[in-house]
C-alpha cells in the first residue's frame, strides 16, 4: 500500500506567484511527498502525492486560477486498475 495514494497535478496561473513560497507553504500544511513546483511569476507547475488533494486544489484555487488538473489514483494503478 502506498503511503500517499494520489498524484495531484495542476496549473496556477496569477501574478507575483512564487515558487518558494507555495513549496514552504506546502511544506508545512500538507502531509505529502515528491513535490514539484516550478515556473515563474505568472504560472507555476504542481505536482504532489498526497491523500488529500481537495486541500491542495483549494490552496492553489486561492493563488489564481488553477487548470488542467489531475488526479491519478497510483493505488488503483499499482493493482493494474484504471481510474
Amino acid at each position: 500500500m502506498l503511503e500517499f495514494r494520489y498524484d495531484t497535478q495542476l496549473l496556477i496561473e496569477g501574478k507575483d506567484l512564487s515558487e518558494d513560497a507555495i513549496n514552504d507553504y506546502f511544506m508545512s500544511h500538507f502531509a505529502g511527498d515528491c513535490l514539484l513546483a516550478v515556473g515563474d511569476e505568472e504560472l507555476i507547475k504542481i505536482h504532489f502525492h498526497t491523500n488529500e488533494p481537495w486541500k491542495v486544489l483549494e490552496y492553489c484555487a486561492s493563488l489564481g486560477e488553477i487548470y488542467d488538473i489531475v488526479i491519478e489514483d497510483m493505488q488503483r494503478q499499482a493493482a493494474g486498475l484504471r481510474g
